[in-house]
């Protein structure tokens, strides 16, 4: 019998109505639909205290929020677009992330992880990459479907319900995404990093 898949999401905001949760609520439906067990992680109810690397000694937000990253298989971010990036809380909870280093393997090794953003104007894009350049420093794969949710006040109402069929069926998308390609990851150790990062070392030394 396969192996249930374990899809975390982390995101939203610290406003009380979200767009961004909102939006990873619906992506992470789209990852249940496809088969996988699912857990929130709200950055307004994590209340994380702001990281400190003097401080090796994770509250207990932080450690819940560390281990259950480590857990899972694959994961969903979701960050609003504040001044052209993530907003400081979700940038804040991806420094605690930093804990990680010291296990083996390090960091989110082999996580495979969906991207979503809200942003008010056109330019969500911004905060994608943003995330896309913490995913590989975190030592993680970001599947290439993304979702930058643009006018996000337009495509969902003011108690964070998405009035866009199209951007849900998007945010569905890519929560099946996630999964499928957690899913394969999780069955075949010959997908795994270091065999990938063996394999690129040598087709560049080949080609320099």
């Amino acid at each position: 019998m396969a192996k249930t898949v374990k899809i975390l999401g982390l995101g939203g905001s610290l406003a009380s109505v979200s767009r961004s949760r909102a939006a990873l609520q619906a992506a992470l439906e789209g990852a249940e639909r496809a088969g996988a067990e699912t857990e929130l992680l709200d950055i307004r109810r994590l209340d994380l205290p702001m990281y400190n690397p003097d401080d090796d000694e994770p509250t207990d937000a932080a450690a819940r929020l560390i281990e259950a990253s480590y857990a899972a298989d694959g994961l969903i971010w979701s960050s609003p677009m504040y001044q052209g990036t993530i907003s400081g809380a979700f940038k804040n909870a991806l420094d605690w992330l930093h804990l990680l280093g010291g296990r083996e393997p390090s960091y989110l090794h082999d996580k495979v992880i969906g991207l979503i953003s809200a942003a008010g104007g056109t330019q969500g894009l911004q905060a994608i990459n943003t995330m896309e350049f913490s995913v590989r420093a975190l030592r993680g794969w970001a599947v290439p479907y993304v979702v930058p949710v643009a006018a996000a006040a337009r495509v969902f109402d003011g108690d964070g319900r998405i009035r866009d069929d199209a951007v849900a069926r998007q945010l569905e998308t890519l929560g099946g995404e996630v999964v499928r390609v957690a899913g394969r990851f999780a069955a075949d150790d010959s997908l795994h990093r270091q065999v990938e990062c063996a394999e690129a070392a040598e087709r560049v030394a080949v080609t320099v």
